[in-house]
């Protein structure tokens, strides 16, 4: 082959035309485009799938591992209805009735454990003759 051009071709080609030597800008363009697309678009889906364990999880909620639980069967069904479950359950604060609980459990363990207080002796007859004496001069 010679390095003429045919005399029928146009003297300008557009970009996305293969050149001579066979290299395609454009696909290699696109195929990094497609790829970088595919990689953004499965990371905005796997935080959108885990935003209700997420947000359990940044405010202590105590039905957390729940929420964990109905993401991993969404993911694993594809029924969305389970993670529309887990984000209410995120979204709602049930009241803590553990710590309650608990607290009244430690303290009647103490009482329980406590001994119990030895007897005052009564005061000697003494004793009282002279606070009786203390009192009234005062």
């Amino acid at each position: 082959m010679n390095g003429q051009m045919h005399p029928a071709a146009p003297h300008h080609l557009p970009f996305f035309v293969p050149g001579p030597d066979g290299d395609d800008t454009l696909m290699v363009v696109m195929g990094i485009f497609l790829v970088v697309t595919v990689l953004y678009v499965g990371t905005l889906y796997w935080k959108l799938h885990s935003l209700p364990e997420r947000m359990a999880h940044k405010s202590q909620k105590l039905q957390f591992e729940i929420v964990a639980v109905l993401g991993l069967i969404s993911l694993f069904t594809h029924m969305h209805i389970f993670w529309i479950a887990g984000l209410l359950l995120a979204m709602i604060d049930l009241p803590d009735f553990s710590t309650p609980l608990r607290t009244i459990a430690g303290s009647v363990e103490r009482i329980a454990d406590a001994t119990p207080p030895r007897p005052v002796p009564p005061p000697e007859p003494d004793e009282v003759a002279a606070a009786e004496e203390g009192q009234g001069h005062a």
